[in-house]
C-alpha cells in the first residue's frame, strides 16, 4: 500500500510584546517569547529566524539572538546605537511553509558600568521602592498610582500589578513618592505639594498602606487605609512654630513645588527603633527656608495613628541635615537603623545636577557622612533606594532607581512619559558599590 505524503499546516507564530526595549551594549535585556507551531509537526522541527527591516545601524539581522527549542522560544536583541528599528521575525515549517510577525525595537543610550544596570519596563517614573524578599520589588511611578512588582536581577515587565485608585477614591495621580514597611504594612506618601503649574491637586494630599501577604514572585497587596489632611497638618504645624520652614509660602496657589522655598516630600522612613515615629524627607523646601542650606526631615510621632485611626498628626522638631547643599531624594533603613539618604536637586529639571549617598545613624543632631557620589551623565535622575545593605560590611552594594520619565531615551526629543507604548517606557535599577 502506497505512502501517503504527509499534509503540513500553515505555521503559526505570536510574539509575547510587540514592542521591546533594549540599551547599547547592554548586559541581560529584556528578551520576548516566541511562540511557534504548525499541524503535523513537532515544534521543534521548527527554526525561528529574524532580520532587520530597517535600520540595521541600531540592531541587524546578526543581532537577534534566538534560544531554546520547543514550542516558545526566547529572542534577544544586541544594540549598537540609541534608536529605533523594526525586526522581522519569521517562522520556518515542515513542507518549506513560513509565517512572519514583525517587533518593533528600541535601544537607549549606553550607561555606566551596564553589567550592574537593569532596567524595569512597563513604566518610566519609578518614584518609591520597597523590598519584599525573594530578590523581589513593588515599585510605585509618581505619573500613577500603578503599584508593580519586578524581580531585582532582571530587566523585565512586573511580575505584577496593582492600582488602589478607586480604593483611595481618586482618578489622578497621588503622586507616590515616598514609601517604607513596617511588618506587614507598607506606607506610601503622595508629595503632598501643589503640580508643577502650581496648583493644589486633592489626590497628591494623600498617605495610604497596604498589607503585604507572601513573598518574591508570589507577593499580593491589599488596600489598608488613608489619610487625606497631612499637607494642612504641617501647615498649621510651621505656622504655629513662627513658619520657620515656610510651608504656608511653599503651598500657596501658584507655587510650584520643585524651588528652593517650595514644598515637596520626596523621603519617608521610620525613625530608629520606631514603629510610631516616621520622618517625612523634603526635597523642598531648602535654603533660605532652612538654615545653613540643610536638608529637612519632619518627624511624625504619631504616624501609625494617623494611618490606622485618621488621627490629626503630631509633629516633633525638624532635623537639620547637612547634605552638602543637596534636600532629600529618598531615605531608607536596614533592620540595625543603618540609614542611607539618596541626596539630590531639590530643582525641577535636574539631570545633570549632583547625586550622593550619605550614611546616618538617624538620631537627630548627628551629622550624616557621604558614602558615594553618584554619575549624573545617565537618562533620568535617581530617586530611589531599593533596600539598604549592612553598611559596615566590606564592598557593600545597594540598588538604586532613576524616575526617567523626562529623559530622551531614544534619541528622538520624546520624553519617556509620553511614549506611545509602555514596553518602551522604563526606569534603570543600577547597583553601587558604598566607599
Amino acid at each position: 500500500m502506497p505512502a501517503h505524503a504527509v499534509s503540513y499546516g500553515t505555521p503559526t507564530i505570536s510574539l509575547s510584546a510587540g514592542y521591546l526595549s533594549g540599551s547599547v551594549n547592554g548586559v541581560g535585556d529584556q528578551s520576548v517569547g516566541v511562540t511557534v507551531g504548525q499541524s503535523g509537526a513537532d515544534a521543534s522541527a521548527l527554526t525561528v529566524s529574524a532580520s532587520a527591516s530597517s535600520r540595521a545601524s541600531v540592531a541587524g539581522t546578526g543581532d537577534v539572538t534566538v534560544t531554546g527549542s520547543g514550542a516558545v522560544r526566547q529572542l534577544a536583541v544586541t544594540a549598537h546605537a540609541r534608536g529605533y528599528t523594526t525586526l522581522t521575525i519569521k517562522v520556518t515549517g515542515l513542507g518549506g511553509k513560513t509565517a512572519t510577525k514583525t517587533l518593533s525595537y528600541a535601544a537607549s543610550a549606553p550607561v555606566q558600568n551596564p553589567a550592574d544596570a537593569r532596567y524595569f519596563s512597563g513604566a518610566g517614573d519609578s518614584s518609591a521602592a520597597v523590598d519584599v524578599g525573594g530578590g523581589y520589588t513593588v515599585v510605585a511611578d509618581d505619573e500613577n498610582n500603578v503599584l508593580r512588582l519586578y524581580d531585582r536581577s532582571r530587566s523585565a515587565a512586573p511580575v505584577r500589578t496593582w492600582d488602589f485608585s478607586s480604593q483611595l477614591g481618586v482618578t489622578k495621580e497621588v503622586d507616590i513618592e515616598g514609601a517604607t514597611r513596617i511588618g506587614d504594612t507598607i506606607y506610601w506618601t503622595g508629595s503632598l505639594g501643589n503640580n508643577k503649574d502650581g496648583e493644589y491637586k486633592a489626590p497628591r494630599n494623600t498617605v495610604f498602606t497596604t498589607t503585604v501577604n507572601g513573598s518574591g514572585p508570589g507577593t499580593q497587596l491589599a488596600y489598608g487605609r488613608s489619610y487625606k489632611k497631612l499637607r494642612e497638618d504641617l501647615v498649621a504645624w510651621d505656622t504655629a512654630n513662627g513658619n520657620r520652614y515656610g510651608f504656608a509660602a511653599g503651598t500657596a496657589a501658584g507655587e510650584a513645588p520643585k524651588q528652593i522655598d517650595g514644598f515637596n516630600v520626596e523621603g519617608l522612613e521610620f525613625a530608629p527603633g520606631s514603629t510610631t515615629t516616621a520622618y517625612l524627607g523634603f526635597r523642598a523646601p531648602l535654603a533660605p527656608a532652612v538654615p545653613g542650606g540643610k536638608a529637612l526631615l519632619v518627624p511624625v510621632t504619631n504616624f501609625d495613628q494617623v494611618l490606622s485611626s485618621g488621627a490629626k498628626a503630631v509633629f516633633g522638631a525638624g532635623v537639620e541635615l547637612d547634605l552638602g547643599g543637596l534636600s532629600v531624594r529618598d531615605v531608607r533603613k536596614n533592620a540595625a537603623n543603618q540609614y542611607l539618604i539618596l541626596a539630590g536637586s531639590w530643582a525641577a529639571d535636574d539631570n545633570s545636577d549632583p547625586y550622593a549617598l550619605y550614611q546616618w545613624d538617624g538620631v537627630p543632631g548627628h551629622a550624616p557622612v557621604k558614602r558615594a557620589d553618584l554619575p549624573t551623565t545617565d537618562p533620568g535622575g535617581w530617586e530611589a533606594i531599593v533596600e539598604v545593605p549592612d553598611l559596615n560590611a566590606p564592598g557593600a552594594r545597594v540598588q538604586l532607581l532613576t524616575d526617567s520619565g523626562s529623559a530622551d531615551l531614544y534619541g528622538d526629543g520624546i520624553e519617556a512619559k509620553d511614549l506611545t507604548h509602555p514596553e518602551w517606557k522604563k526606569s534603570r535599577a543600577a547597583w553601587f558599590t558604598l566607599g
